[in-house]
């Protein structure tokens, strides 16, 4: 019994993806004539060495959970948020502009700040999801085209006189007051001077989302949606309305990470030369955790552990890439699970067929000697 439900779980398979994606990264490596083992020793090194490593990567880990976390609550009600790009953007773009132009105190300046980011989130999700209950538009195509909408939007905002900083292609910092970041005692004291809130509000917002899953009627009707839209109607559910509430919670948490990211590590936006990706990378964190809220705080972690470890791959003349190269096998084999679950299987049906057959064989030869 126990090994059926490990067996039928995601965390055997997710544990076998990383480990193959791994391999292929060696594989990679070694091919370009360097030492995996020298390569894997300086990530690692990298990454556990020191406290503060520990904390930085943690640090790169908060806007990525609540991305994957956006994700992952669309992936449960049967929605493909591939906009949480754009979601990002806005919510960054407007925590930014908010934390500059809002001379306020600190505990009224950030809840309004992030409030603000997450319901730009929702409102630049919900417009994707007004054109699909409305006019049936597919919505990874419009999600696609916000993404792009948003990304010039904040270069055009970046830019505005009052936003821009003289001499250089960025906003001017964000207020003192708007920052989430930790006293200076203790970010001194953990040699990390960007550890932030964020990481609170990641694991509170996790819990939240499981909560609302697992535990609510709005859950259960969403759920129900995401299994069969039909089904759901028939049943009384107004699937329409659940699409749209699903989509607008999902982008909420999508512009909450863009303004977690801006409060607690950047605190200004650069003019963009191309897509940051936190939005296409919190879809590898949503697989990697299983679209499980709580699983999305470990693959997070996971994934920002990676990045940070990742950057210093340079020192042993290794290109950081080679950690996109990892992530994506690691993703191409979580999206083939079923592969490895058939064979666990089959293994365990030849297994018991062999068991059987011999216990046969015994009984038969002890009936023979009865005789």
């Amino acid at each position: 019994m126990k090994k059926n439900k490990i067996l039928e779980g995601n965390a055997l398979y997710t544990v076998i993806a990383i480990i193959i994606g791994f391999l292929v990264g060696a594989i990679v490596v070694g091919c370009g004539g360097l030492s995996p083992a020298a390569v894997y020793g300086k990530l690692i090194d990298g990454i556990f060495s020191k406290p503060k490593f520990i904390f930085n990567s943690v640090v790169y880990a908060i806007p990525l959970i609540l991305a994957g976390l956006s994700v992952a609550f669309s992936f449960r009600t049967g929605v493909f948020n591939i906009g949480a790009e754009g979601q990002f953007v806005v919510g960054s773009l407007v925590s930014c502009v908010l934390g500059i132009k809002l001379n306020l105190p600190s505990w009224l300046l950030v809840p309004i700040c992030l409030v603000a980011a997450a319901a730009a989130g929702a409102v630049w999700s919900s417009l994707s999801a007004i054109m699909k209950v409305t006019r049936g538009i597919n919505e990874v195509l419009s999600f696609i085209m916000l993404n792009w909408i948003a990304f010039y939007l904040s270069n055009y905002v970046v830019n505005l006189k009052g936003i821009k900083a003289d001499g250089r292609e960025a906003t001017v910092d964000i207020l003192p007051a708007a920052s989430i970041k930790f006293p200076k005692a203790v970010t001194d004291a953990l040699g990390c001077n960007t550890f932030n809130w964020g990481i609170v509000i990641a694991v509170v917002a996790a819990i939240i989302i499981w909560y609302i899953i697992n535990k609510t009627t709005l859950g259960y009707e969403l759920r129900a949606v995401g299994f069969n839209k039909y089904a759901a109607t028939y049943g009384g559910i107004n699937s329409n309305r659940a699409i749209v509430t699903a989509m607008a919670i999902s982008g909420a948490l999508a512009g909450l990470a863009g303004a977690t990211q801006i409060l607690g590590n950047a605190g200004r936006i650069a003019q963009f030369a191309g897509q940051e990706g936190y939005g296409f990378q919190g879809i590898t964190v949503a697989l990697i955790g299983g679209s499980d809220p709580i699983g999305c705080i470990f693959a997070g972690l996971f994934y920002g552990a990676m990045k940070y470890g990742g950057s210093k791959l340079g020192m042993v003349h290794a290109p950081k890439e080679i950690m996109d190269i990892i992530m994506g096998a690691v993703v191409i084999f979580i999206a083939v699970a079923h592969v490895f679950r058939s064979l666990f299987y089959s293994m365990i049906d030849h297994s018991r067929q062999k068991k059987a057959a011999k216990a046969a064989a015994a009984a038969g030869a002890k009936h023979g000697e009865a005789e």
